[in-house]
């Protein structure tokens, strides 16, 4: 469990609680971790303009476009700060233009120094990141690249 604490996890399918807004299912993250109520107050509204959704704070889920709802759910995995985030193909539902700016808001929070372990099928993104690439097959890593591109 502690360990675990400073994992952030980022999921394709968003994992939002429907019957809390933006807000609340970011605060439940940190009350989760029993965070304070001054905590909670000041960080929330931090990591929400990081994602730029300051505006969609008092939203349901389900008023959300799917970039947006991916975007708090990074806001969601980053609140905590933790050492790691894992983003487990977070741009798999979403469009073009969704799958840029997640893409940047995951660059941004590796510079600020969190390390980001994005998986992904995309082609382009992969390529367009000059990062380090891992390939796994079988569960077994094939390859490691310290600035790969996207390769069968």
């Amino acid at each position: 469990n502690e360990f675990r604490r400073n994992v952030g996890m980022v999921f394709q399918d968003f994992r939002l609680l429907s019957n809390k807004t933006v807000y609340e299912n970011i605060a439940f993250t940190m009350e989760a971790s029993g965070r304070s109520d001054e905590e909670i107050e000041s960080d929330v509204p931090h990591v929400l303009e990081l994602v730029d959704l300051s505006n969609k704070a008092w939203n349901f889920p389900r008023e959300l476009s799917g970039g947006e709802a991916q975007r708090v759910a990074i806001a969601r995995a980053l609140v905590n700060e933790p050492d790691i985030i894992i983003a487990d193909e977070p741009t798999g539902n979403l469009d073009p233009v969704n799958t840029y700016d997640v893409v940047q808001i995951l660059k941004k929070i590796n510079n600020l120094g969190t390390t980001v372990i994005l998986t992904t099928h995309n082609k382009g993104i992969i390529d367009s990141l000059g990062r380090r690439v891992i390939a796994m097959d079988k569960g077994r890593m094939v390859r490691d690249d310290k600035s790969g591109k996207y390769s069968l």
